[in-house]
């Protein structure tokens, strides 16, 4: 976590604002999981579609978070959808990095965490339920095409470049208005 923010924290908080109304309007309705419909709706995934246990170890915790399959970032661009959330444990939402350094889908997440718990014989199990959940179930993920997939990649991708600009243009044009009127700088 960061100590302190960056150009780059705004970019990718813009870019996650722009998945969330993307997956808003795929499901043609506002997904807001800290109250109301989008609140019941994780409960529900949470509780009745996993039973209050982690998707990835089985764990039942108290403090189950928010886990998106599809990454919801500006790399793998997943939507902030019903269908695309599961319950994980604080250790399991924690996404398992390739060699690469860029992060493993949840099938790869999956089988690293039930290797790491030497419990293979889980993994079939919970895989199934996540994807049934995931391209299947009463809040199935958007089967996105190539072109809408590419679509939401530049767009995102723009969206970060063009907020860090705005960012070391507000900065600049900080430091011409405080010679100007403050002269401090």
């Amino acid at each position: 976590m960061a100590t302190h923010n960056t150009d780059a924290d705004s970019a990718n908080t813009a870019v996650r604002a722009f998945l969330t109304k993307v997956g808003e309007l795929y499901l043609e309705k506002g997904f807001n999981t800290g109250n109301g419909w989008g609140k019941k709706t994780w409960e529900k995934i949470r509780d009745q579609v996993f039973g209050g246990e982690c998707a990835y170890c089985g764990a039942k915790a108290g403090d189950l978070t928010i886990e998106h399959l599809v990454m919801f970032n500006r790399t793998d661009f997943g939507l902030h959808h019903p269908g695309n959330i599961v319950p994980a444990c604080r250790p399991c939402n924690k996404r398992t990095k390739k060699p690469d350094g860029t992060y493993a889908g949840w099938k790869d997440h999956l089988r690293e965490i039930c290797q790491q718990k030497n419990d293979m014989a889980s993994f079939n199990l919970r895989r199934d339920r996540i994807h049934k959940h995931h391209t299947e179930g009463e809040f199935h993920y958007p089967d996105l095409s190539h072109v809408e997939k590419e679509a939401i990649r530049v767009i995102a991708g723009s969206l970060y470049v063009n907020i860090q600009t705005e960012v070391d243009k507000s900065l600049k044009l900080y430091r011409e208005l405080d010679k100007s009127f403050v002269k401090k700088i």
